[in-house]
C-alpha cells in the first residue's frame, strides 16, 4: 500500500473518573438511576458503599487495583495499573450478585460495544470487557481530573467564554458519536470529565444505543437521569440526536447560571414542567450573558425537537458565531495544540506517495462548505539566474507553503512531479516551464506556476507567473524585491498576488500578515533542507541525514529538519532515535502553520497506527481545508490501518474522484476493494491502473491477490508470470507470489524450489527487504518439510536483513519450534515488538507471546495474550489465533465466531500484514479449524467445510 498521498507535511486515556469523593457523582447511571423508579442496583443485604475489590488485588493476573474511585448500586470504579503494559487505567466492575439481571449485563456489554465505535479525543476510550474470579468488568482510559458537576459546585458558574469552550468540546465528542449512529441518552455534568490539559471527555455510554434501533429499552420506557432528560425522552418517544442536544443546552444553561432553567421542588417536578413549559429565559437569570448566546441556549431547549438545531454541528457553528470564534472552534483547537506539545510524541512525517491532483472535483461537504472551488497548482522549479547555487531548490518549498495559506489551494507534490519528470524526460533533474506543462496536462491540472530569481545590485528580484496549462494563457504575474536575508520571507508577498488572481478574496495585506512562512533563519538552512528532502525521496538516507544536520547547524530551530531525521529513523527501524527527533521537532511546533500541524500530526499518527488520532486530525484537515486532496487519501489509509476496509474503500474512491489520473491512488482503491472482499471490483480497478501505467508492479499484485482469494489459482499464477516481465521488482515479487500459491496448496517442496534461486537474485541485487520476505517464507516451508535446522537458519538470516514487523513476527514463529536458545530468541523478539511505538507491532508482539503460551499448553493464558493483541489491532491473524485457541479449549461457540469472521475477512488473509506481501497460504487453515469447530458443535456443515479445506490444500496441512 502506498503509505501517503503527499510529501508536503514535512516537508519531511486517561479515566474517566476522578479520585476525589466528588467523582462518585459520575456513577449515577452506573448505580442504577434509570429514571423509571426502579433501583435495579439496590440488592437486599448489601450496602451500596461496600467495596468489591481491595487495594493491592491483582485482577485477572494483570490489573493491580490502586484505589477506589467511586461506588454505586451496580458496582464500583477503580484506578488500576495494567502490569502487562505498565499503563494506568480505570476498571468498572459490576456487582457479582447482579450478573443474574440480563438487562444490566446487556447494558454493561453495550457500553463497550457502542463506545468503542467512537474515535474522538473528547469521548472516553473503552478497551475491553473481561471476566475474572467471578467478576465482570470493563477496562477504560483513566482521566485524572474532576467532572463538571464538581467544578460547578466549586465555582458556582462559569464565564461565558469558558462555558462555550467547554460545550464546543462536548459537541465535538457527541458529534463524533452521532456520526457513528450512537446516541448517548444520559449526558450530564457528572458524565463529563476534565483532564489536566483542558480536554473534556464524554463518558458513561451504558444507556447509549444505535440510532434507528430500539436498543435494550422497552417501548415507552424512560431511561436516563431525570435532571437532564429531554421532553421526548421523558415521555418514551423515539429519540434522535436532538435529544442529546437538549441535554447539552441544559448543561450550558447550568454552566452560565449555576442553576437549571426550570423552577421546581424536585427533579421530577422539573421534568414535568419541561414537557409543558418553555425554559426560563437565560438572561432573566444572568443578565451578563449576551442576548445572542441566550438565544442559542433557548433554541437548544425548545420542547419540540423540530424547533431545535438539527445536529451538534449546527449548534457548534452557532456558538462560534455568537462568541466571535472561527467556524470550527479554531481557538479551542489552537490552544489544544499548544498544550499538546509537552504531552505527545506527535511529529511531522514525510508523505512519501504521490499528491492527489484535481481533475473534475465532485466535493462532498463535511463539516463546512468550501468557499471556493478547490484548486491544485503545480509549481515548477524556479529558474536561478543569479549563478548562486544557494537558491537551487530553496525557494519552492517556501512559496508552496505560502500558496497553501488559502484553504482552497493545494500544491502538487514536488517529489511526485520530479519522478514524473524523470519518466517523461529520462535524465531530467529540473522541471522547467515546458516540462511542467507536460506534467500538468498528464495529471489533469489546470494551473502551472513558474518562477525565477535574479540579482539587481545588492537586491534580489523574484518573479512568478501563473498560467493555464492547457492554453498557456497567463493568469497572473507577481514580482518582489528583497535583500538576501529577506528572500524567503518575500515568498509570502509573491504568493499573495498569485493567490488573489486564483480567487482568494483575503486582502493581500492580511495574507502577508498571516502567511504560512517557511521561517528558516538563513538561506543556507533552507537550501540544505531542500537537498535533504531530495535525497530522502531518492532513498539516499545517509546523504539525507547529512543535509538535514547541516540545515540544523545553520538554523537549530528548523523543526522540519528534525522531522526529516525522525522519518529516516523510522524507516531504518531506529525507534528510540525517532522518538528523540520527534521530541525535538515538537519543541518547534509553533513555527508551523495550522495546516501543517494538521497534516503532520495526522501523518505521524497514521504511521504509528494510532488511527483514532489520525482520523480526528484528518477530519479536521478536510473540514478546514477542503482542497487538501491528500487528506481524503490519507483518511482512507487510516481506516485501512484500523481494518475498516469498507470505509477505507469509500474514502479511497473519494480521493480518486478528486484526482482520477493519480495512478497510485487508484491502485490503492483496487487494493482496498481486495481487502474488503470485493475481488471482482478490485480486479477491474487494477486493470484500469495497468492501462494507465502498464509497468506498475503493484497493479499486477492487486489482481493476483484477488484472483487467489477467489480461489482462481491458475489465473493468479498467470498474472504472476506476467508480472515477471516488469523488471527486477516484478520478478522478485512474482517469485514470492508463486511460492505463496505453492504453500496455499500445501506443496512446501515446490515453494522451496521457487524461493532458493529468488533469494540469491535478491541478495545479488542488494534487495534486502525482498530477500528477507522470501527467507521467512522459506523458513516456514522448511519447517513443513521437517528441516528444522534449515528453517531456523533461514529465519535467522531473514532477521539479519530486516527488522520489519512482518519479518520479525514470521521469523520468531519459526524460532518457536527450535531449541531452547531459539525459543528464548523468539521471546526476545516478541518483547521487542511489544515495545515498539506502533500498535501493529505491539499487537504482533503479544500474538507471538500468546503462541508461545499455546505451545506450552497454557491455552487460557494464550487467549488472554491474544485478546491483548486485539486491543492494539483487530488483525486477521489475531482472530485466527483466537479461533484455534478456543478450539483447543473446546469452546466451540467462541471458536465459530472467530473463524467465521476470518472467512468473511478473507481479503485480509491475502496479505495479512497490510503490505501486499502475499500470505494467501494462511487461509486454508481457517477452514481446517472451522471444520473441527463444526464437528465439536455437531453441525452437518462440518463435512462440507472439511471437503473445502481438502480441495484448497490437497497436499495437506502446513501447521499444527
Amino acid at each position: 500500500m502506498d503509505r501517503f498521498s503527499d510529501d508536503r507535511t514535512l516537508d519531511p486515556a486517561n479515566p474517566v473518573v476522578n479520585e476525589s469523593p466528588s467523582s462518585a457523582a459520575s456513577l449515577d447511571q452506573f448505580a442504577g438511576e434509570d429514571g423509571s423508579g426502579q433501583n435495579l442496583g439496590a440488592a437486599p443485604g448489601r450496602a451500596q458503599t461496600d467495596p468489591i475489590l481491595e487495594v493491592g488485588t491483582i485482577l485477572g493476573g494483570r490489573y493491580e487495583i490502586l484505589g477506589l474511585v467511586g461506588v454505586g448500586g451496580m458496582g464500583a470504579v477503580y484506578k488500576a495499573r495494567d502490569n502487562d503494559i505498565d499503563r494506568i487505567i480505570a476498571i468498572k466492575v459490576i456487582r457479582p450478585d447482579l450478573l443474574g439481571h440480563p438487562e444490566l449485563v446487556q447494558r454493561f456489554k453495550q457500553e463497550l460495544l457502542l463506545a468503542r465505535q467512537i474515535a474522538h479525543k473528547n469521548v472516553v476510550r473503552i478497551f475491553d470487557v473481561r471476566e475474572s474470579a467471578g467478576l465482570r468488568f470493563i477496562t477504560m482510559e483513566y482521566v485524572d481530573g474532576p467532572n463538571l458537576s464538581t467544578l460547578l459546585e466549586q465555582r458556582g458558574k462559569f464565564p461565558a467564554d469558558e462555558a462555550v469552550e467547554i460545550i464546543l468540546q462536548v459537541c465535538a465528542g457527541l458529534d463524533a458519536a452521532h456520526g457513528e449512529g450512537v446516541l448517548h441518552r444520559d449526558l450530564k455534568t457528572s458524565n463529563i470529565m476534565l483532564d489536566g490539559d483542558g480536554r473534556l471527555v464524554v463518558m458513561d455510554f451504558g444507556l447509549a444505543h444505535k440510532i434507528g434501533t430500539c436498543g435494550i429499552t422497552q417501548t415507552g420506557a424512560m431511561l436516563g437521569t431525570i435532571r437532564y432528560m429531554s421532553p421526548e425522552q421523558a415521555t418514551g418517544e423515539p429519540l434522535d440526536c436532538r435529544s442529546d442536544l437538549f441535554a447539552v443546552g441544559l448543561i450550558l444553561y447550568e454552566l452560565l447560571t449555576g442553576n437549571g432553567p426550570y423552577d421546581a421542588e424536585s427533579d421530577l417536578a422539573s421534568l414535568v414542567k419541561r414537557t409543558k413549559e418553555r425554559a426560563r429565559p437565560l438572561r432573566a437569570v444572568e443578565e451578563s450573558v449576551a442576548p445572542a448566546l441566550s438565544a442559542v441556549v433557548a433554541k437548544c431547549l425548545e420542547r419540540n425537537p423540530q424547533d431545535r438545531y438539527s445536529n451538534l454541528h449546527e449548534l457548534s457553528l452557532a456558538l462560534t458565531q455568537v462568541s466571535g470564534r472561527s467556524a470550527s472552534a479554531v481557538d479551542v483547537k489552537g490552544r489544544w495544540f499548544a498544550r499538546r506539545i509537552w504531552k505527545t510524541t506527535a511529529v511531522i512525517f514525510l508523505l512519501l506517495v504521490l499528491a492527489s491532483a484535481v481533475g473534475i472535483w465532485r466535493f462532498r461537504p463535511r463539516k463546512t462548505e468550501a468557499i471556493h472551488a478547490p484548486v491544485t497548482v503545480l509549481i515548477s522549479d524556479f529558474e536561478n539566474n543569479t549563478s548562486e547555487s544557494i537558491f537551487d531548490g530553496t525557494l519552492e518549498p517556501a512559496f508552496s507553503l505560502a500558496m497553501e495559506g488559502a484553504p482552497f489551494i493545494s500544491t502538487y507534490s514536488s517529489g511526485a512531479a520530479h519522478k514524473l519528470a524523470a519518466q517523461l524526460h529520462p535524465g531530467a533533474t529540473r522541471i522547467d516551464a515546458g516540462l511542467g506543462k507536460l506534467i500538468a496536462i498528464r495529471e489533469g491540472l489546470h494551473d502551472l506556476i513558474t518562477g525565477s530569481i535574479s540579482r539587481r545590485g545588492q537586491l534580489y528580484v523574484v518573479t512568478s507567473e501563473a498560467r493555464d496549462a492547457l492554453t498557456d494563457k497567463t493568469i497572473a504575474r507577481s514580482t518582489v524585491t528583497a535583500a538576501n536575508s529577506k528572500v524567503l520571507v518575500a515568498m509570502n508577498e509573491l504568493a499573495a498576488n498569485i493567490r488573489q488572481a486564483l480567487g482568494d478574496t483575503t486582502p493581500i495585506s492580511a495574507q502577508i500578515a498571516s502567511a504560512e512562512t517557511f521561517t528558516a533563519s538563513s538561506l543556507e538552512a533552507a537550501h540544505e533542507y531542500g537537498l535533504g528532502q531530495d535525497a530522502l525521496w531518492a532513498g539516499n538516507y545517509q546523504e539525507a541525514i547529512q543535509h538535514y544536520k547541516k540545515s540544523l547547524h545553520a538554523d537549530p530551530d528548523l523543526g522540519r529538519a528534525y522531522s526529516g531525521l525522525a522519518v529516516i529513523s523510522v524507516i531504518l527501524g531506529h525507534q528510540q532515535d525517532a522518538l528523540n527527533y520527534y521530541k525535538s521537532a515538537l519543541s518547534k511546533l509553533d513555527r508551523m502553520s495550522e495546516r501543517e500541524k494538521l497534516r503532520t500530526l495526522s501523518a505521524y499518527y497514521t504511521v504509528t497506527r494510532d488511527t483514532d488520532e489520525a482520523i480526528e486530525e484528518l477530519n479536521q484537515l478536510i473540514s478546514r481545508y477542503p482542497a487538501d486532496t491528500s487528506g481524503y487519501a490519507n483518511l482512507a489509509l487510516a481506516y485501512f490501518y484500523r481494518r475498516d476496509m469498507h470505509r477505507a474503500l469509500e474514502e479511497g474512491k473519494r480521493a480518486v474522484e478528486i484526482s482520477p489520473r493519480n495512478v497510485l491512488q487508484r491502485n490503492n482503491v483496487g487494493l482496498y476493494a481486495m481487502y474488503a472482499g470485493d475481488f471482482q471490483d478490485a480486479i477491474r480497478e487494477q486493470k484500469q491502473v495497468l492501462e494507465m501505467n502498464p509497468s506498475l508492479v503493484k497493479g499486477f499484485v492487486g489482481i493476483a491477490l484477488s484472483q487467489a482469494a477467489s480461489n482462481d489459482l491458475e489465473a493468479a499464477r498467470k498474472t504472476y508470470h506476467e508480472m515477471e516481465g516488469a523488471g527486477d521488482e516484478g520478478q522478485s515479487i512474482a517469485a514470492m507470489g508463486l511460492a505463496d500459491l505453492a504453500l496455499y496448496v500445501g506443496d512446501a517442496a515446490q515453494a522451496k524450489a521457487i524461493l532458493d534461486p529468488a533469494i540469491k537474485t535478491d541478495l545479488a541485487d542488494k534487495n534486502l527487504d525482498g530477500a528477507a520476505a522470501k527467507l521467512v517464507t522459506l523458513a516456514a516451508a522448511e519447517l513443513c518439510l521437517n528441516n528444522l535446522k534449515s528453517a531456523v537458519d533461514s529465519a535467522s538470516r531473514a532477521l539479519e536483513s530486516s527488522n520489519d514487523t512482518r519479518v520479525t513476527f514470521l521469523a520468531a514463529r519459526v524460532l518457536e519450534h527450535g531449541k531452547a536458545k531459539d525459543r528464548a530468541k523468539a521471546v526476545e523478539l516478541a518483547r521487542n515488538l511489544s515495545a515498539r511505538i506502533d500498535d501493529d507491532s505491539r499487537a504482533f508482539g503479544n500474538l507471538l507471546l500468546g503462541e508461545l503460551e499455546l505451545q506450552r499448553g497454557k491455552t487460557r493464558d494464550a487467549v488472554d495474550r491474544f485478546k491483548e493483541a486485539l486491543h492494539y489491532a483487530d488483525a486477521w491473524l489475531v482472530r485466527f489465533d483466537l479461533g484455534r485457541a478456543y478450539v483447543s479449549l473446546g469452546q466451540y461457540a467462541q471458536a465459530d465466531s472467530e473463524l467465521e469472521l476470518c472467512l468473511k475477512r478473507r481479503g485480509e488473509a491475502t496479505a495479512a500484514f497490510l503490505d501486499e506481501v502475499p500470505t494467501i497460504r494462511l487461509l486454508p487453515d481457517a477452514y481446517y479449524f472451522l471444520a473441527r469447530t463444526q464437528q465439536g458443535l455437531n453441525l452437518p456443515s462440518a463435512a462440507q467445510t472439511q471437503r473445502t479445506f481438502i480441495e484448497m490444500r490437497p497436499k495437506g496441512r502446513l501447521m499444527d
